[in-house]
């Protein structure tokens, strides 16, 4: 357009509020996810085990359809705090797979292109820029999650009763706290690396390594050593623990080895004891201030190579 004809007019319209403009980018992504009927079809997959919860808490209450199954109520499986950290620890496995096929074209895919020029150009921070891609996966594994199980504890709330509610609203706030640490952990740890690889095969190939090999090698420091500790290493034995602290089902003592000689005469008694509930939190904070760190130092507007 030449300078001279004056007709260029500054844009008159509604502007974005400034707090919600980091929302753009999941939006965008999300038109280009929901696009594969694969991805479509797992995430539909991903909602099966919360109808049959759904439908666990409904036969406890109504004895119509334990006649037509031909039910006990004490056949029945509690609706508890096991029940719902069962259930928890189900959904998180398929928010894991969710994020492996979400998680790590995002950032990646940004600097191949060199595209964060044109984003950070904008009146749009790196803050914003990763709590924009963080919230595709928060967003998204929070549907799958403790949204959904949430509505599953208030659904068995309306069937109990008020009194169950109350002495039971502690299981919503493990539900709520279990369920935010694993999706943030999955989060930042799918954006580190993506920020790291830019090629999302890697980069996939990468994240699974990072759950399972440690999986492995710590099982491996606990039957060479007699131990429990190298569970530290494992991400979702931690999880596990912190799951397990959260809903009260935590024991110390998870292990009892009898050492006998040639003659089966015992020689000692091992108890195996699961490391402190703060070791697995500290363990964890630990790995996503890396994550941070690591986004931080990857996620700038020009990269100086030499």
């Amino acid at each position: 357009m030449a300078v001279y004809e004056q007709t260029y007019k500054r844009y008159a319209g509604p502007l974005t509020p400034e707090w919600k403009r980091f929302l753009v980018i999941p939006r965008h992504e999300y038109r280009a996810a929901f696009k594969s009927k694969l991805f479509t079809a797992f995430f539909v997959v991903c909602f099966v085990p919360l109808l049959v919860e759904a439908i666990l808490i409904y036969l406890h209450h109504n004895a119509n359809a334990l006649g037509v199954f031909r039910l006990n109520v004490r056949e029945l499986i509690p609706i508890d705090g096991s029940f719902f950290q069962t259930f928890v620890g189900l959904q998180g496995g398929f928010a894991f797979f969710v994020a492996l096929l979400v998680g790590p074209p995002l950032v990646s895919r940004d600097l191949r292109n060199n595209a964060l020029p044109l984003y950070l150009c904008r009146p749009f921070s790196r803050a914003e820029y990763v709590l924009g891609k963080m919230s595709v996966l928060l967003i998204l594994l929070s549907l799958i999650t403790w949204i959904p199980q949430l509505l599953l504890f208030l659904f068995q709330s309306y069937l109990e009763g008020f009194a169950w509610f109350k002495d039971n609203l502690w299981m919503a706030s493990a539900i709520f706290i279990g369920s935010v640490v694993w999706i943030l952990l999955l989060a930042l740890l799918s954006q580190a690396v993506s920020a790291l690889v830019k090629w999302r095969v890697i980069a996939s190939a990468l994240l699974l390594l990072i759950f399972f090999v440690p999986s492995v090698l710590g099982e491996i420091i606990n039957q060479l050593f007699l131990t429990r500790w190298g569970s530290l290493i494992s991400l979702g034995a931690l999880m596990k623990s912190v799951l397990s602290g959260l809903f009260g089902t935590f024991v110390r003592a998870s292990g009892h080895i009898r050492i006998t000689d040639f003659d089966d005469q015992v020689v000692r008694d091992i108890v195996l004891y699961e490391p402190p509930l703060w070791c697995s939190w500290a363990v964890l904070f630990g790995v996503c201030a890396i994550c941070l760190a690591l986004l931080a130092r990857k996620v700038r507007a020009y990269e100086v190579v030499r």
